[in-house]
C-alpha cells in the first residue's frame, strides 16, 4: 500500500503543477512582449541574471548555458557533450542516479541539460514551495555530478541503441549528410550524437573532464521567470553557480563558410519518398539586416501555407508534402536552408521547381502586400511566444546568448516594422542564388542528378 500511495502522490503533484503551468501559460498568453519588464540581477559573488517576475503564479523557470557545446568533442569521442548532458541527472553528491530522480519526481520539479553546437546548457522548472529542493539539487549535479559505472552504461546504451534506429531514418541521413557535405573539414560537420564508434570510446573521465573545462562562472548565462525576488534570486545565484570554477578552459573554433556549392549529392535509401535538404550561406543573427532576413524568410518558405514555396509546389502543383526555408546563425557560420519531401517519382520537378522559386525571389524579391503581411504576422504573432515561464526564460537567455540588449524585447518589433520593401530586395539578391544551393536528397528520386553519391557514414 506504501508503494501505491507513493505513486498516488507523486501523480497528484505532477497534475499539480501541470494545472499550475496552464494558469500561468493562459495569463501570459495575452501579455504584450512589451509589457515585458527584465530586471539585471547581480549577486554578491558576481553572477548575473535576467529576470522576469510572475507574481500571480508560484512556479519559477530558471534557464543557463556556458558557452562550448558539441562543436569541441574531440575526433575520437564524438558524442562526449551530449552523453555530459544525459548523465548530469543520474545521481549527484550523495544521490545515486535512482534517489536523485526520485527526489526530481517526488517533488515535481523537472530538470534537464541539453548541448548545442556551440553551448551547453539546462533547464530547472520548480513550485515555489519546492525551489530549496530544486535549486539544491541542480547545484549538485552541475558541481558534484557521480557518473556512477551503472548509470554510465544505461546512458551509453540507450545513445547507442538511438544510433542504431537512426540508421533506417532518411531525414537522420539527410541531416547527416548535409552537414558533413557543407562542413568536411569543420566541427559542424561531425555527428553530435556521436557514433557506434565513438560512444563507446567515452570513458568516465571524459565526462568529468568536459564538465571541469566548460561549467564555469566566466561564460555562464542566467535567465529566470517567475514568482522570485531579486533579492532572493541574487542568493539562489551564488548558491547553486558559486561553487563552479572561476574561468573556463580556453577553447577556439574556426569560423567557415559552406562548401560544395552548387552540388547535389545523392544518398540511395530504398524507401518510396525523397526527402531534400538544400542550403547556401546565410546571414548571422547579430547582422543589422537580420530582420529584412527574418521578413524575407517569412515570405519565402517560414510563413507556413501563406509562404511563396508552400503555395507553387504543394497547393498548386501537389509536388510535395510540404516544403519550409529557414535561418541558421551559429557562432562561426549560418545558412539559409530549405527541406521537405516527395514522391520519387516527383523528385527532380520538385527541386527544379525550388530552385526557380529560390531564383525569381532573389532576383526580384518579394511584394509590398507580402512585405506588409509578413510585417504584421511576425509582430502580431511575437507576443504568442510567452506562453509560459519556461518560454519567457528560454527567450531570454537567447537574447543573452546573442548579444541583443536587455531592452531587445521592447525593440524588437520597431526592427521588423522598420524594414522596407528595398531592404528585403537587396537581402534577397544577397542570400538567394540557385546556383549556389547545396542539395542533398536521400531515397530514390527520379530526375535528379547527382554530382555525387554519398553511401551514407556509420552513425
Amino acid at each position: 500500500m506504501t508503494a501505491l500511495f507513493r505513486s498516488m502522490a507523486r501523480t497528484a503533484a505532477r497534475q499539480a503543477l501541470a494545472a499550475t503551468l496552464a494558469i500561468a501559460a493562459l495569463a501570459l498568453l495575452a501579455l504584450p512582449a512589451g509589457a515585458v519588464e527584465i530586471e539585471r540581477v547581480v549577486s554578491p559573488g558576481g553572477i548575473e541574471a535576467w529576470l522576469v517576475r510572475d507574481q500571480k503564479n508560484p512556479v519559477i523557470s530558471l534557464q543557463f548555458a556556458f558557452d562550448g557545446g558539441s562543436a569541441l568533442d574531440p575526433q575520437n569521442k564524438l558524442g562526449l557533450a551530449t552523453m555530459v548532458a544525459a548523465t548530469l541527472d543520474e545521481g549527484a553528491g550523495s544521490l545515486d542516479s535512482q534517489a536523485f530522480q526520485k527526489k526530481l519526481e517526488d517533488n515535481s520539479i523537472g530538470l534537464s541539460f541539453g548541448a548545442g553546437r556551440d553551448s551547453f546548457g539546462g533547464g530547472l522548472t520548480t513550485l515555489v514551495e519546492t525551489r530549496e529542493t530544486a535549486f539544491d539539487l541542480l547545484r549538485l549535479a552541475l558541481t558534484q555530478p557521480r557518473f556512477d559505472a551503472d548509470a554510465v552504461e544505461r546512458i551509453r546504451g540507450q545513445m547507442t541503441a538511438g544510433l542504431k534506429r537512426s540508421q533506417a531514418d532518411p531525414n537522420y541521413w539527410a541531416q547527416l549528410t548535409f552537414s558533413s557535405t557543407l562542413f568536411p573539414d569543420h566541427p559542424y560537420g561531425r555527428p553530435a550524437r556521436g557514433t557506434l564508434e565513438t560512444v563507446p570510446a567515452i570513458t568516465r573521465d571524459d565526462l568529468a573532464g568536459f564538465v571541469k573545462a566548460r561549467l564555469a562562472r566566466d561564460t555562464l548565462k542566467v535567465a529566470v521567470a517567475g514568482d522570485i525576488s531579486p533579492q532572493d534570486l541574487a542568493k539562489v545565484l551564488d548558491r547553486v553557480f558559486g561553487g563552479l570554477p572561476a574561468k573556463a578552459a580556453p577553447f577556439a573554433v574556426a569560423d567557415v563558410q559552406p562548401k560544395a556549392a552548387g552540388e547535389t549529392v545523392l544518398v540511395p535509401r530504398p524507401i518510396p519518398q525523397t526527402i531534400m535538404v538544400m542550403g547556401q550561406a546565410g546571414i548571422k543573427r547579430q547582422d543589422p539586416d537580420w530582420y529584412a532576413a527574418t521578413v524575407l524568410n517569412y515570405v519565402l518558405g517560414g510563413g507556413s501555407f501563406s509562404s511563396r514555396l508552400m503555395e507553387e509546389v504543394r497547393e498548386k502543383r501537389g509536388l510535395t508534402y510540404g516544403v519550409s526555408s529557414g535561418l541558421q546563425s551559429l557562432d562561426h557560420t549560418a545558412l539559409v536552408t530549405v527541406g521537405g519531401s516527395t514522391v520519387n517519382a516527383k523528385a527532380g520537378q520538385a527541386i527544379d521547381l525550388i530552385k526557380q522559386i529560390w531564383g525569381e525571389v532573389g532576383q526580384r524579391g518579394i511584394t509590398e502586400a507580402e512585405l506588409n503581411d509578413a510585417k504584421t504576422y511576425l509582430t502580431g504573432s511575437f507576443p504568442l511566444q510567452f506562453t509560459s515561464n519556461g518560454a519567457i526564460a528560454g527567450i531570454l537567455l537567447d537574447v543573452q546568448q546573442e548579444k541583443l540588449g536587455i531592452d531587445y524585447l521592447n525593440r524588437r518589433n520597431d526592427l521588423i516594422n522598420a524594414v522596407t520593401l528595398a531592404d528585403v530586395q537587396r537581402v534577397a539578391k544577397r542570400l538567394l542564388d540557385p546556383a549556389q544551393l547545396t542539395t542533398i536528397v536521400v531515397g530514390q528520386p527520379e530526375g535528379v542528378t547527382p554530382t555525387r553519391t554519398a553511401a551514407g557514414e556509420r552513425g
